[in-house]
């Protein structure tokens, strides 16, 4: 069966144009730095992300533990969304790499509010207690359904950060959803932090990497540090290839995405047995919980029909619109979802 793939915008695969970049890719040897097609792609994002340097890494763990374990020392804590990725699905590396512990503060559909977050920052004189480091945000926020921070949401919470000097790190994993649905430049979202992770794999159709910014000197200790657990590679330009053109070709094609997601929910929010939040659909994510039948029994029905969806969370499933899946691949689920949901009337 030939199925519909909305599990996660990972599955996409290189477009006949990145096959090509990748295969023309001038490359050199990266752990001596002289690959340069990766150092054009980092002195590239650096660029449109308003930091001073950047490095390439093979994943978004672990571009997103290089940040906190630069940033921190063990005993510290990083306050973050209580759904939030590195709180739940980084294998518990902050404190395995890091001896780091997690302060999660729950937010609204994954968007902290600044009073919560100064709430739960350590006293500095309670040596009995870890100290308050970093303040992480997640943007766009995948547990919340995609959620966008708000420009203001994130410059009271950078005050926050700044009052009580904390470290301001973004996992900005599909921040480019972001800057798409907010109708602005990359950097106006990404400066505002000391450091940014973001994925190439999520959204943009690269088949692998992440790439981190910050200061020079930040950078500098990444690469060190990026070689220490594993992450020295060799001739990496053929995925630097794929990931500057990702970056150079599709970007502003997500706004197709998020114009597919709000399809799918438009389409079944109205259903009596369906709980969807149509104000939180913002980029390509469809977050929705069914009544009167078991996740997986609902996720099995899909798959039966040439649909594949997959789970948020205990009671919520998850859509997830990319490049891959066509308007009319999307009607299509749109037809299964509703033939589905009106069988369990």
């Amino acid at each position: 069966m030939n199925y519909i793939d909305l599990r996660s915008d990972t599955v996409t695969k290189p477009s006949e144009g990145m096959r090509k970049a990748m295969y023309n890719a001038e490359v050199g040897d990266d752990v001596y730095k002289e690959d340069p097609t990766v150092n054009a792609l980092e002195e590239y994002f650096a660029h449109i992300s308003g930091h001073e340097a950047a490095l390439f890494v093979m994943s978004g763990v672990m571009g997103n533990q290089i940040c906190l374990n630069l940033n921190s020392r063990p005993m510290d804590e990083v306050i973050c969304e209580s759904d939030s990725h590195i709180f739940h699905y980084e294998s518990g590396t902050p404190a395995f790499l890091s001896g780091l512990t997690l302060n999660p503060v729950k937010g609204e559909f994954g968007i902290l509010e600044p009073r919560h977050v100064e709430a739960a920052i350590r006293p500095r004189e309670a040596y009995y207690m870890p100290r308050t480091r970093i303040l992480s945000l997640e943007n766009t926020h995948n547990r919340g359904g995609g959620t966008v921070y708000p420009s203001e949401r994130i410059t009271a919470l950078k005050q926050v950060a700044d009052k009580h000097g904390l470290h301001f790190h973004l996992d900005g994993a599909r921040v480019w959803n972001a800057a798409v649905y907010s109708g602005c430049e990359l950097k106006e979202i990404t400066a505002q932090f000391d450091t940014v992770s973001c994925c190439l794999s999520k959204g943009l159709g690269a088949p692998v990497g992440s790439i981190i910014a910050g200061s020079k000197d930040f950078i500098k200790e990444a690469f060190r540090l990026r070689k220490a657990i594993g992450g020295g590679t060799r001739q990496l330009g053929i995925l630097a290839a794929a990931g500057r053109y990702a970056l150079e070709n599709n970007i502003t094609r997500l706004a197709e995405d998020h114009e597919k997601a709000a399809i799918i929910a438009d389409a079944i929010y109205e259903y009596h047995n369906i709980h969807l939040e149509r104000t939180r659909i913002q980029t390509n994510m469809v977050i929705f919980s069914v009544t009167g039948i078991p996740d997986a029994d609902f996720t099995q029905k899909c798959r039966d029909k040439g649909l594949l969806i997959s789970g948020s969370k205990p009671g919520e499933l998850r859509i997830v619109t990319h490049m891959d899946v066509t308007f009319e691949q999307i009607n299509k689920a749109v037809e299964i979802l509703r033939s589905i949901l009106e069988g369990l009337n």
